[in-house]
């Protein structure tokens, strides 16, 4: 496991896991707002790498995604970024949350490489399934780089079993069949699935898609060992687009509140 993603899981306190768009609405504001994000009280940043094409997102990271593209955003834009925001925090671990295509025409050795340099600890790469990942896998595990698996409520234990061989870092538990940002979390399925879970597995889990303020946070917490959320705070972003102040203050405040519901 990496060891930042190991160190910020060891404490046995629930971790609040927050996701942005990279390079939206700017290079320059998005590096303001991460680093806003982790000085609010986030245990882990994920960065998505903006695609023409994200179907597992919902509306309001697909506008992100697209906002960061006109803007001509591109890997070597989110490496500076990460980059950038490693200079000042060596803790927090970074986590590039985002689909294949993006890698394989950066070139895989080139891209787990710049992961490496610029500070990244672990990769959720969305459409990738483990039967596919064979080339991806040898150069994460030969630098230290988790390759975090996605499960979701129609996965069988038999399926469990394939995704959770190489897994490492964490699991992301994704709450809902859909896209993100829609419907909110079903507890009671939530609690079955993860108690199944935990039968095959002693990697930390968190749970994404549809928690989107800090009660969800909260209620998702005594279930699993942390929260991601995404949509709620690129929202922020979405109604705040001619105000940068605005939006670095009310991420803030928002991490804060969202931050508190971690509190078991």
């Amino acid at each position: 496991m990496n060891e930042r993603i190991k160190k910020t899981f060891t404490d046995n306190k629930k971790k609040l896991v927050t996701f942005i768009t990279g390079g939206d609405p700017s290079i320059n504001l998005s590096n303001k707002i991460i680093e806003t994000i982790a000085n609010s009280g986030a245990d882990i940043i994920e960065i998505g790498m903006p695609f023409s094409d994200p179907m597992a997102d919902g509306p309001i990271i697909q506008l992100s995604s697209n906002r960061a593209i006109n803007k001509g955003v591109n890997l070597d834009d989110i490496f500076s970024i990460c980059k950038k925001f490693r200079n000042l925090n060596n803790n927090i671990p970074l986590i590039l949350m985002g689909y294949y295509n993006v890698i394989l025409n950066y070139g895989i050795k080139n891209f787990v490489n710049s992961c490496k340099i610029n500070g990244v600890d672990g990769l959720i790469i969305v459409d990738l399934q483990p039967e596919e990942d064979e080339e991806l896998l040898l150069e994460t595990n030969s630098n230290n780089i988790s390759l975090i698996r996605l499960i979701t409520p129609t996965t069988n234990s038999e399926r469990l079993k394939t995704i959770l061989k190489n897994s490492s870092g964490f699991l992301y538990y994704v709450t809902i069949t859909g896209i993100t940002g829609q419907q909110s979390v079903n507890l009671n399925n939530l609690k079955n699935s993860i108690k199944e879970v935990r039968k095959y597995t002693n990697l930390p889990i968190v749970s994404g898609f549809g928690i989107k303020n800090k009660k969800h946070v909260n209620d998702v917490c005594q279930i699993c060992d942390g929260a991601v959320i995404g949509s709620s705070l690129i929202e922020i972003i979405q109604k705040n687009l001619n105000d940068d102040n605005k939006i670095l203050n009310n991420i803030s405040i928002f991490v804060k509140e969202l931050k508190e519901g971690t509190n078991i």
